[in-house]
C-alpha cells in the first residue's frame, strides 16, 4: 500500500510518459521525477524497498502503477498556503574531508564549537584568502556535521535565505530556503561574506537567538533542531572597511552584531604554517619543488613585513600563494607563474611585488645582479631599492 507521497508520484510519471503495463526505472529517475513535485526521497527509497528488481539498479514499479480510474482529469483538491514542500533536498550534507588541508590558527576552536552541538553563533573576520571558509568546511568534515553554505550579496534577501513561493510543473509551492532546512536538519549554517549583505539580512536577527522562527509567508513554526549553528565570515567587523579595500563591505547593525557570542580574529598564517600548506599544495597538484616553496614563503613575508611599514598598499594571501602553486603545476615555470597571478594588481603593486620576487629568486629572469635576503640586516635595503627609494 503506497502513500499520499507515492501516490502523487506514480500519478505524476504516468501523466508525464502516459500509462504503460510495466515500468522500469533507475533510483536515480525516480528521484528525478520525484524532485519535479517535491517529494521527498524517502519515499522513493520506501517504494524502491518493495519493487521487485529486474536487473542491477533497476526497478519494476508496474506494481504501483495507478489504474485509469486513478489518473482521470478530476481537478485536484486546491493546495492549502500552509503546507510547506522544499523541492530541493541536497543541500545541506557533511562535506568530504581534504587530505590536504593544513590545520593552524583558530582551527581547533571551531572544531571545539562544531563538535559540541550547542548553538553558539561565531563570528569569523580576517583578510581575505586566508582560510576562513574553508576552516569551518574542514571542521564539520572532520566532525562529520552536515553543513550548508550560504553566500551573502548585496541582493540577498529574505526569500534567498527563509524560502519563498515557487511555480513548479503549474502550481505554486514554498520551497524552504537554506536557513530553515539547515534548522530542521540542526545543521551548521555558514554564513559566508556576512559583511557584504544589506539590510535585508536582518531577517536572521531571530535566526541567531536560537528560538523557534516562523515562516511569516505560510505559517508554519520552526524549531531548530539540536545541533543548529551558525558561523559567519567577514573580512570586516560589520563597521565597514576604512582603508577602502572592501568598499563592498557594509555597515551591519550593531544589535545583530550583539547577537553572535563570539568573534573571532583569523590572521594570515606564520612563516612555518604557510610553508606547510604550499608544500601540500604542490603534493596537490604533483609540482613539488622545495626551492620554490621557500622562495614563495620568503617573498609573502617580505612582502607584509613591507605592507605593515607603508611599503606596499597590498598583501599577497594565502590563497594567491597556492594559485600560484596551481598556475607552477600546469605551465611549470616560475617566472609566468608569479607574473600571471600578479596581474590582478594595479601596475606599481604589481611592479613592486615582481620586483621583491626578483630579489628573493636568483634564478628570476630579469634579475639584474644577484641579491638575497639572507639576513635582517640587508632587508630594508631590498625593500627601498625594490620601491625605487
Amino acid at each position: 500500500m503506497m502513500n499520499a507521497e507515492q501516490t502523487q508520484l506514480m500519478n505524476h510519471i504516468v501523466k508525464q510518459d502516459g500509462a504503460v503495463a510495466t515500468v522500469v526505472m533507475t533510483p536515480r529517475e525516480l528521484k528525478m521525477y520525484a524532485d519535479e513535485i517535491g517529494v521527498e526521497h524517502k519515499h522513493v527509497y520506501s517504494l524502491l524497498r518493495r519493487a521487485p528488481k529486474q536487473d542491477r539498479g533497476q526497478y519494476d514499479l508496474s506494481l504501483f502503477m495507478p489504474t485509469a480510474a486513478d489518473t482521470d482529469d478530476r481537478p485536484a483538491p486546491p493546495q492549502m498556503a500552509g503546507s510547506v514542500s522544499s523541492v530541493v533536498n541536497n543541500d545541506v550534507y557533511v562535506p568530504t574531508k581534504d587530505q590536504y588541508f593544513i590545520r593552524w590558527g583558530n582551527f581547533k576552536d571551531i572544531e571545539m564549537i562544531v563538535k559540541s552541538l550547542e548553538f553558539y553563533p561565531t563570528f569569523i573576520t580576517g583578510l581575505s584568502g586566508n582560510g576562513k571558509t574553508v576552516m569551518v568546511e574542514q571542521a564539520c568534515a572532520r566532525t562529520n556535521r552536515e553543513y550548508i553554505r550560504v553566500q551573502i550579496t548585496p541582493e540577498t534577501d529574505e526569500d534567498d535565505l527563509i524560502g519563498g513561493f515557487r511555480l513548479i510543473n503549474g502550481e505554486t509551492v514554498f520551497q524552504k530556503g537554506p536557513v530553515i532546512k539547515a534548522m530542521e536538519k540542526g545543521a551548521v549554517l555558514l554564513v559566508d561574506e556576512i559583511d557584504r549583505g544589506s539590510n535585508k539580512i536582518m531577517c536572521l536577527q531571530g535566526v541567531l537567538e536560537g528560538k523557534p522562527v516562523m515562516i511569516k509567508k505560510t505559517g508554519e513554526m520552526v524549531t531548530p533542531a539540536k545541533g543548529f549553528n551558525v558561523i559567519s565570515t567577514a573580512n570586516t567587523k560589520g563597521q565597514g572597511s576604512d582603508d577602502g579595500r572592501y568598499v563592498a563591505a557594509s555597515i551591519i547593525d550593531e544589535a545583530f552584531l550583539e547577537r553572535f557570542i563570539i568573534t573571532i580574529e583569523q590572521p594570515y598564517p606564520t612563516l612555518n604554517t604557510e610553508r606547510k600548506i604550499i608544500h601540500k599544495h604542490m603534493e596537490k597538484y604533483s609540482c613539488t619543488d622545495n626551492e620554490f616553496a621557500e622562495t614563495l614563503v620568503t617573498w609573502s613575508d617580505t612582502i607584509r613585513k613591507t605592507f605593515e611599514d607603508g611599503g606596499v598598499d597590498e598583501q599577497i594571501s594565502t590563497r594567491r600563494l597556492c594559485h600560484i602553486v596551481q598556475t607552477f603545476s600546469i605551465f611549470n615555470d616560475r617566472q609566468k607563474s608569479i607574473e600571471l597571478c600578479v596581474n590582478r594588481f594595479d601596475e606599481d603593486t604589481k611592479d613592486a611585488f615582481i620586483d621583491l620576487y626578483s630579489k628573493v629568486d636568483s634564478t628570476y629572469n630579469d634579475t639584474p645582479e644577484e641579491t638575497t635576503l639572507s639576513s635582517d640586516d640587508n632587508f630594508q635595503s631590498v625593500i627601498d631599492e625594490a620601491l625605487g627609494q
